[in-house]
């Protein structure tokens, strides 16, 4: 399989975790397994409604805090291709580089609150090279998991959006002048 680098960007609303199952393992906890998908919020609580079923999964021992998920925000990972599993998009996360390094491509999530919704499916919404880990909607409301390239975009309600000009490891999501 072959090894690409991704910057975080952001995560969708769902985590789940899985611990090892031997209680005897002392390592059980530093090896679990974090997996983080797309939701929205329905009469409180977080639900998937999931369109495209997928998620990114991260490690314990690869350099993922999951008590502080946001500090992998603005890092760099090396991960296996995405790839379909038992009818889903899955992307491991592994190790977290040390020094950043100009991505492949960025895991990125679009709300359609912020961004305005995307007609998923239809011709010309994305760029090529973007492919989509994810998908959730609900009553208009859509929550998008995507790995976009430094060159990809996402059309939108609101317009074009793309991973606007920062360092070259780290990008914020905005809409294209």
């Amino acid at each position: 399989m072959t090894i690409v680098l991704v910057g975080v960007t952001g995560f969708g609303s769902v985590w789940r975790r899985r611990f090892g199952k031997d209680p005897q393992d002392p390592e059980r906890f530093r090896r679990a397994a974090y997996f983080n998908t797309t939701g929205l919020m329905v009469d409180g609580r977080t639900v998937r409604h999931r369109k495209i079923v997928g998620h990114a999964r991260f490690n314990g021992d690869g350099g993922f805090n999951p008590y502080y998920p946001q500090r992998a925000i603005g890092s760099v990972f090396e991960c296996d291709e995405l790839c379909l599993w038992n009818g889903q998009n899955k992307i491991f996360f592994g190790r977290r580089l040390r020094h950043p390094a100009p991505p492949d491509y960025f895991l990125v999530v679009v709300r359609s609150g912020e961004f305005g919704r995307a007609d998923v499916g239809a011709p010309g919404w994305k760029s090529d090279r973007c492919l989509v880990v994810s998908f959730s909607e609900w009553q208009g409301r859509q929550e998008l998991m995507l790995l976009l390239p430094p060159d990809g975009w996402v059309e939108t309600s609101l317009g074009r959006l793309i991973a606007g000009p920062a360092r070259s490891w780290n990008r914020t999501l905005r809409l294209s002048e």
